[in-house]
């Protein structure tokens, strides 16, 4: 016996998932690519746990889409790594639940230099969400496991969410194919261009 029908009911799900979530987006992100298309340093993104793996994922992208990016993980940052932060930079905070205390603990240092903060939350009500200057709520779906636990539809439209802004991100900025080339020389893309 096969498990077709068990795969393709993940697929169902997570699809689901991005289908709610493109249906509800309106004006609440152009505020944040405004914010964004016009950041004089680096956006740096924050997350733990699957947030985190997905959250450095999309600093690539926008990276290679020409918005200098990079990925901080928010334990390392109290151990240092708060030190690459500058005021002209932008800090992404994501968190699903909006309580994950490690990017939370970043907040205060934040605030105090006066660095412009985004969260992006599965939770209106959370102290993420409350704290940021900026802030992207995801609609309610569902997780693709039997019991709706772990992070697989609300990662799947964080990366979809991530990808989006970076896309738009470089069609704001005029991004060319030239300019890919320039900064991706190595690889079957770097050869082809």
């Amino acid at each position: 016996m096969g498990y077709s029908e068990q795969i393709k009911t993940v697929f169902d799900k997570e699809i689901e998932a991005l289908n709610i979530t493109k249906d509800s987006i309106g004006s609440e992100l152009n505020d944040i690519i405004d914010a964004l298309s016009k950041c004089e340093g680096k956006v740096v993104f924050s997350g733990i746990g699957k947030s985190g793996h997905i959250s450095a994922k999309i600093a690539s992208t926008f990276s290679s889409l020409g918005t200098p990016s990079i990925y901080m993980h928010p334990a390392e940052a109290k151990h240092g790594d708060l030190g690459l932060l500058n005021k002209t930079d932008i800090v992404v905070l994501v968190s699903y639940s909006g309580e994950s205390e490690e990017v939370l603990s970043l907040l205060p240092y934040i605030k105090d230099q006066k660095i412009k903060s985004i969260a992006v939350t599965g939770n209106k009500s959370s102290t993420l969400y409350k704290k940021c200057d900026l802030t992207y709520c995801f609609p309610k779906f569902e997780e693709a496991t039997r019991f709706g636990i772990a992070p697989t539809s609300s990662t799947a439209a964080l990366l979809v969410l991530g990808d989006a802004l970076a896309v738009v991100l470089s069609e704001i900025k005029g991004f060319q194919k030239e300019d890919f080339a320039a900064i991706h020389p190595g690889g079957v893309l770097g050869e082809k261009l």
